[in-house]
């Protein structure tokens, strides 16, 4: 708005001058001014009653908030933050304790008008304060993560990265529609032991033969699946996914927007063999026996990628990986 605008503080003390110094109609003022009666007499009104200084915009905020935190309570909370670091959650189960109630979501509220609502706020050189939790397991089964891998099938004879774009393999890739493959990986958080199978789809079907398929393996190196920890995506979510878990053994979910607590595997999903240069299509094969090496007191085993049908062009195989932490 620019100051010279019709109801600007310098706009509104114009508008009273028209009527008290000129003697003017509040009428013929407000019609000149395209504006109603009522906002003319209004700012008069106001001018009669507290000077200039009256024609200043008022606060919006109410005059009573008799459900308004008290500010005992607020510093309470602006205590627990500073001196303990605790999240909007544990902050509402120590005002309970001494029976305050109080939502979270109110918690949250008052962090951010406090400007401490992230760790790094309380920290003069902005550090997170985030502790990093390691899941460190005693036995091999113990816990194995799942996830998948979308990556982009390679044409037979490569794509435009190995021939350049607009290239004639390029255009018969691009007619081809050779579309993606979805590398699904197993990794044993113990021993570091991993298996990868290259498969069309996502869907519940696949994901559940793949467990299956791992769940083999693993038994095949002498490990017994106890528990699996996937993301939420609707694949892992259904119960037929569920049904095919190994007798025992239990499922559990990362967070929503976490996808460091499955940490291993998607490290695993970033390694080299995800990065390998695009090779000529062999044609189906047979998957071959796993390849191991050995990094200290790790392992890690990658496995032959399920050639998928012959219509489609195979993605490069895998090389074997570096323990991951």
């Amino acid at each position: 708005m620019h100051a010279n605008a019709t109801l600007t503080a310098e706009g509104r003390r114009r508008l009273v001058a028209r009527v008290l110094d000129q003697g003017r109609p509040q009428a013929h003022v407000a019609a000149e001014s395209r504006l109603a009666r009522a906002t003319v007499r209004k700012w008069v009104t106001r001018f009669r009653a507290g000077g200039e200084t009256a024609l200043a915009d008022r606060s919006s905020r109410p005059h009573r908030s008799p459900t308004r935190l008290d500010p005992a309570v607020v510093a309470r909370v602006e205590a627990l933050r500073r001196d303990r670091k605790l999240p909007p959650r544990l902050i509402v189960e120590e005002l309970a304790a001494d029976g305050i109630e109080v939502s979270a979501a109110t918690v949250d509220r008052w962090l951010r008008r406090l400007g401490i609502s992230r760790l790094r706020d309380l920290d003069v050189i902005g550090n997170s304060h985030r502790v990093v939790r390691r899941i460190v397991t005693e036995r091999p089964g113990q816990l194995v993560h799942l996830d998948v891998k979308k990556i982009g099938a390679i044409p037979a004879g490569g794509g435009w990265r190995v021939h350049g774009r607009s290239s004639s393999q390029d255009r018969a890739a691009r007619r081809e529609r050779v579309g993606y493959r979805y590398w699904h990986s197993a990794i044993d958080a113990h021993t570091r032991l991993a298996f990868t199978e290259s498969l069309l789809h996502e869907k519940v079907v696949t994901a559940a033969g793949f467990l299956r398929r791992a769940t083999a393996f693993f038994a095949a190196h002498g490990i017994t699946v106890e528990r699996v920890l996937t993301d939420n995506g609707s694949c892992y979510r259904s119960q037929l996914f569920d049904a095919d878990l190994p007798d025992g053994a239990r499922h559990t979910f990362t967070r929503p927007h976490h996808p460091q607590t499955n940490g291993k595997v998607e490290r695993y999903k970033t390694g080299p063999w995800a990065r390998s240069s695009p090779t000529p299509d062999p044609g189906p094969q047979r998957p071959s026996a796993p390849t191991t090496s050995n990094a200290g007191s790790s392992t890690t085993t990658t496995t032959e990628p399920t050639p998928p049908p012959a219509t489609s062009p195979r993605p490069p195989s895998p090389r074997p990986l570096s323990p991951t932490s």
